[in-house]
């Protein structure tokens, strides 16, 4: 598949966005800045790793440009270019060719500009993205080091390392949001790439600290803002684990990257499991089935594909439509290293002489080892879709050398032969070493059983899994153009469901296997077109009439929490593999009776972010044992400034809300109530709001339809900022009480019957704004 489709993509980016025109990476007068960068960085690792001529051509006249060009004082690139960050994807480009061409103008060339940046980052130290992605640079610096021992590159990833922002404290405590008005240690794409920070500054430090960052970071991201998909929201900042928050195709590939890195480094077998999940699922999501577009957000309950503001952090009216331009320039031009990247990294070196795979898929390696001895490897599979995985060594000469082999944790019987014989001690979730003398045409097969499965997911939905695909409701859908471009078969589109989509699992509790069928047929075509997906299940499903498209009419509802009720007959639907379709539903909520909580609640917040509650809009977190509403400081966009935070696992009529409530900058904050039908969006919700006035010199209580916002009563009050004050609604019936700072006596009182129940919440709209010491007691 790669060999195909992927041309299609440098097709679009020489011809449609006119890439090459007086670029300053070739000696023009243009800006290019990091398009250029990204582009030559997939180009370089596809032409080689396809072992494409034509490409290869393509990507030459960039590296020798690059190359030819350097200054004397060390420096590369355009010369009126006066920023550290856009060298950094070069360097990767020139990495992937050194490997694979030992071209020798390589080692002098990188050696020439770290002594000048060593040189030059004191008077000009890394800022805003450089400051972010930093860990490319230290990546190179650390590959340079190894081929020639040079003790100031070291000295270099040191000072690299205390420019940037400190991650390995950021991804170790859950620190995402704690820089303010800052917004780039929250921008999903740059935690994206910082991931790989700890384990590449690990390689200088040899700090267990930092091996820790790692996988400490990615759990705090995973419980916070994970998608079914395998990676973190991030619209474009991290966004919770809502079903209609989005992923980044920028996020993607570089989410993968980080992950090559760390498997290279750490060798567990979860990162070689982690990476396949999102290579598998999130990756191809993001694509046009026919490579030509790419979407910049993909959801995992994405139903419809439109152009039209949703109400991200940033946001961009064709961020969710596919075409050549969607959303910002960068995805268009970064998107198509991730699978050549995925591709080369599959198979890596090891200290103890020999290879190990750290993904599966169909492949050949050619290599030489440490001892100077070739080795082939030909890998025939039709995996991810089928459980059989067949290695075939070819080599001259009997050779010896380690092969390590990944078991994936999902997999509780895997079986390994080796010439018909069954390896024994093979352990799921670990990595298999086989020390012995190869032969020409031995063989090496693998079964991984795959067992399907269900995860937890916002609202108490479920993902269904199997093995390393995630499967998503098959929805028929219809293709909108509604831009054409001035090359041939180049188009923008939207995407409408054509099929009903509001399903809710049924499903036996004490057996996935009697819920879920599974339907295998021939591979015959592209298996990441849901039309020719080898694997396909069947499940019983009812429809939830009452879930529907949000008040925007471009994008669903979140998944109701679960269990649901519904009195609709029972169907039988398909899913098909997440990234085998442009729209899909992959947070399914299950049918059951409903349990919501309506009992009495004390929350102090003091163990972090709770996964019933829900962002919509903004971004939250935790720290010091409160609930803070981060800065929308960078955002664009419409309805940005308005951010919800509610409890779906709650449903009260008649009680008592109260809550610490600290208002830290000029805005708005206080309690929602009796909340229905959340959705992004400063008004998007049924129910009530009291809290502090735009002026800040008033509280008022209102209601939200959804739409619009109405103030029902207001009274004058002396809110400072940075001070707590105790905020009291009790709710009994119609009549509904606000108390504030004297918790016996309201300062409003109103009659009002629209919202009889629903679920608690706070709610910004501006300001920073913390809460803590909730209390919920029924009447």
């Amino acid at each position: 598949m790669i060999s195909k489709c992927f041309p299609i993509l440098f097709l679009i980016l020489s011809t449609v966005f006119s890439l090459f025109a007086e670029t300053d990476w070739l000696g023009g007068s243009g800006n290019s800045w990091e398009k250029v960068p990204y582009y030559v960085k997939g180009l370089v690792a596809l032409a080689y790793t396809l072992d494409d001529e034509k490409l290869k051509l393509k990507a030459k006249k960039y590296i020798d440009w690059t190359l030819d060009n350097q200054q004397e004082n060390g420096l590369f690139g355009p010369p009126k270019m006066k920023d550290w960050w856009p060298r950094m994807p070069m360097m990767y480009a020139i990495q992937s060719y050194y490997e694979a061409t030992n071209d020798k103008r390589v080692i002098p060339f990188l050696t020439k500009y770290f002594k000048y940046e060593l040189a030059n980052l004191d008077a000009d130290p890394l800022k805003d993205w450089g400051k972010s992605r930093a860990a490319d640079n230290m990546e190179i610096a650390i590959w340079l080091y190894n081929k020639t021992g040079d003790q100031d590159l070291i000295k270099l990833v040191e000072k690299l390392k205390q420019q940037a922002y400190p991650w390995l404290d950021i991804y170790s405590n859950n620190q995402f949001y704690f820089f303010g008005d800052d917004f780039q240690p929250k921008h999903m794409v740059n935690v994206a790439q910082a991931l790989k920070f700890p384990v590449i500054y690990a390689q200088a430090n040899n700090s267990k600290a930092s091996i820790e960052a790692f996988s400490k970071g990615l759990n705090h991201i995973m419980h916070d803002h994970g998608q079914p998909q395998g990676l973190g929201s991030g619209t474009e900042f991290l966004s919770g684990r809502s079903s209609t928050g989005g992923v980044e195709t920028c996020t993607v590939v570089e989410w993968m990257q980080s992950l090559e890195t760390a498997a290279r480094v750490i060798h567990e077998a979860k990162i070689g499991d982690e990476l396949e999940k999102v290579a598998f699922n999130a990756l191809p999501a993001q694509f046009s089935r026919d490579f030509k577009n790419h979407s910049y957000y993909t959801l995992p309950n994405q139903v419809i594909s439109a152009n039209g503001e949703q109400g991200f952090n940033q946001d961009y009216s064709t961020g969710l439509i596919s075409s050549p331009y969607s959303g910002f320039g960068c995805c268009r031009y970064n998107m198509h290293m991730g699978w050549p990247y995925f591709v080369k990294n599959s198979v890596v070196a090891t200290p103890d002489n020999g290879l190990a795979f750290i993904t599966y898929g169909p492949m050949e390696v050619k290599t030489s080892l440490a001892n100077g001895k070739n080795v082939k490897i030909t890998e025939t599979t039709n995996y991810p879709f089928e459980e059989q995985i067949n290695l075939k060594i070819s080599v001259a000469n009997p050779i010896s050398f380690p092969l390590t082999l990944r078991i994936p944790n999902w997999c509780k019987q895997p079986v390994v032969k080796i010439n018909g014989k069954v390896f024994k001690e093979v352990n799921a979730g670990k990595m298999l070493k086989i020390n012995r003398r190869w032969v020409n045409n031995d063989q090496i097969e693998m079964v991984f059983p795959m067992e399907i499965t269900k995860k937890s997911q916002v609202n108490n939905s479920v993902s269904i899994e199997r093995g390393p695909l995630v499967y998503a409701l098959e929805i028929k859908a219809e293709n909108k153009v509604v831009k054409t471009h001035a090359v041939a078969d180049f188009t923008d589109y939207e995407v409408q469901p054509k099929s009903d989509w509001n399903y809710g699992l049924v499903l036996d509790d004490k057996s996935l296997n009697n819920s879920i069928q599974v339907e295998k047929t021939n591979l015959t075509g592209n298996p990441f077109i849901a039309e020719f997906s080898p694997v396909k299940l069947k499940v019983k499903a009812k429809k939830i009439p009452a879930w529907g498209l949000a008040y925007n009419r471009i994008a669903a509802f979140d998944v109701p929490f679960s269990p649901v009720a519904s009195t609709e007959k029972e169907e039988e639907i398909t899913l098909v593999p997440f990234g085998s379709e442009n729209i899909r539903l992959s947070n399914f909520p299950t049918i059951g009776k409903p349990q919501k909580e309506s009992k009495n609640i004390v929350e102090n917040f003091d163990s972090g972010i709770n996964s019933n509650w829900v962002f919509y809009g903004g971004g939250w977190f935790w720290k010091d044992g409160s609930i803070y509403a981060s800065s929308n400081a960078g955002s664009g966009g419409y309805g940005i400034n308005g951010a919800k935070y509610v409890a779906n696992n709650t449903n009260f009529k008649d009680f008592t809300y109260q809550a610490d409530i600290k208002i830290n900058t000029a805005g708005d904050a206080g309690l929602i109530f009796r909340v229905t039908n959340p959705a992004i969006g400063a008004d998007a919700y049924k129910g009530y709001y009291v809290g502090s006035s735009a002026s800040g010199k008033n509280i008022q209580i209102g209601k939200a339809n959804g739409y619009e916002w109405k103030v029902l009563k207001s009274s004058d009050f002396p809110f400072e900022l940075n001070k707590t004050y105790q905020l009291k609604v009790a709710a009994k019936g119609d009549k509904i009480d606000v108390f504030i700072a004297n918790l016996n006596t309201p300062i409003l009182s109103i009659t009002d019957d629209e919202y009889q129940s629903g679920s608690i919440g706070f709610r910004t709209y501006k300001a920073q704004a913390s809460f803590d010491s909730l209390r919920i007691n029924i009447l």
